[in-house]
């Protein structure tokens, strides 16, 4: 009896390494220490010795049951952004650059290939957010996960000068709601999703095409996640001060708005001040969901949502258009009851 025999293959493990450092490579930073294959992954702090106050940020997260999706489509080289944007997006919501990400991959199988295509996507979210893979680790664990499946989950570091933390606390009426858009439905609510194309959920179904959508029905739901760390970037170097922030993840609009809220300040949202995705209205139709549960489950076209000064936001608008994303302006922010209020 070997290690082998028991269902781990440590030549595959090996194997994976080698596959994935070029993918790893893409990502470095010049703060980075050491190579690929250390106990941890280095990183000096050199760069952000001239901030005031730095304050460090992290964000952890996972794929959660979308990757139920990319089993059966076999397409293993998006959720790896997924994973990625669910943890940079948190950091930049505070103000923060992230610095590093490492991920965490389980298995039943280590299939060199496929581990390599899942870090490939890890790593094209390093790149879109300007994060270093510093490190990770893959697991094989037969008898724990079928052979042809896998989780995925991360976290990242970043870090923000103390003056520039999004806290919210400069929140005042009359401040301005501007929505980024998302490209769909990103990483959250998936055991519902999958629940209402339940029928679908065959690679024929997912390889259908809907004219509504534009796509197939598989593209349209495994769509990575927005990346939105070079979009905040650029309105804060437009000048502009970001008062409050709110990435929509798990729990929609109404969970994740009030999050952004300080005492005394209300957030009221137009739903007709944009477009909602084809897929939400799809999802909505066959499901028979309420649409209060579809507010509170999903981002329906907004990924983020920030509020500044009524003077900032036509150069808001234009920072965030440079930076390749949609804006639009959603609502804003009313003296009352910490909430918010969709009309």
């Amino acid at each position: 009896m070997d290690y082998k025999k028991a269902g781990v293959d440590i030549e595959a493990g090996y194997k994976s390494v080698e596959l994935m450092k070029k993918h790893v490579m893409e990502t470095m930073r010049p703060e980075v220490l050491g190579g690929i294959g250390g106990f941890s992954g280095a990183f000096s702090l050199e760069a952000i010795k001239g901030m005031e106050h730095p304050v460090l940020l992290s964000g952890t997260d996972g794929v959660g049951t979308k990757l139920k999706l990319a089993f059966i489509m076999d397409r293993h080289d998006t959720v790896g952004i997924d994973c990625v944007a669910m943890c940079v997006n948190d950091v930049a919501c505070a103000g923060g650059e992230p610095l590093f990400f490492l991920d965490y991959i389980a298995c039943g199988k280590n299939v060199p290939e496929k581990i390599a295509t899942i870090v490939s996507g890890v790593a094209e979210g390093c790149k879109q957010s300007g994060a270093a893979l510093v490190g990770g680790e893959t697991a094989e664990m037969p008898g724990f996960y079928p052979i042809e499946e896998y989780d995925l989950a991360g976290f990242a570091v970043g870090v923000v000068d103390q003056k520039d933390l999004i806290d919210g606390k400069d929140l005042a009426a009359g401040d301005v709601l501007v929505g980024l858009a998302s490209s769909g439905v990103h990483s959250n609510g998936f055991s519902l999703v999958r629940k209402v194309f339940e029928k679908e959920l065959t690679r024929e179904g997912l390889d259908t095409y809907y004219e509504e959508l534009g796509r197939t029905l598989g593209e349209a739901l495994l769509a990575p996640t927005k990346i939105y760390v070079n979009a905040l970037k650029g309105i804060k170097d437009a000048g502009v001060k970001v008062k409050a922030c709110s990435h929509i993840t798990g729990g929609g609009f109404y969970e994740n708005i009030p999050r952004m809220l300080k005492d005394g300040t209300r957030a009221v949202v137009k739903k007709d001040s944009y477009e909602v995705p084809a897929i939400f209205k799809m999802l909505a139709a066959k499901g028979g969901i309420e649409e209060q549960m579809m507010y509170n489950t999903y981002n329906m076209g907004i990924g983020m949502v920030v509020a500044v000064d009524p003077e900032d936001v036509e150069k808001t608008m234009e920072a965030v258009k440079a930076a390749g994303e949609t804006p639009y302006v959603i609502g804003s922010i009313e003296a009352g009851e910490k909430g918010v209020t969709l009309c």
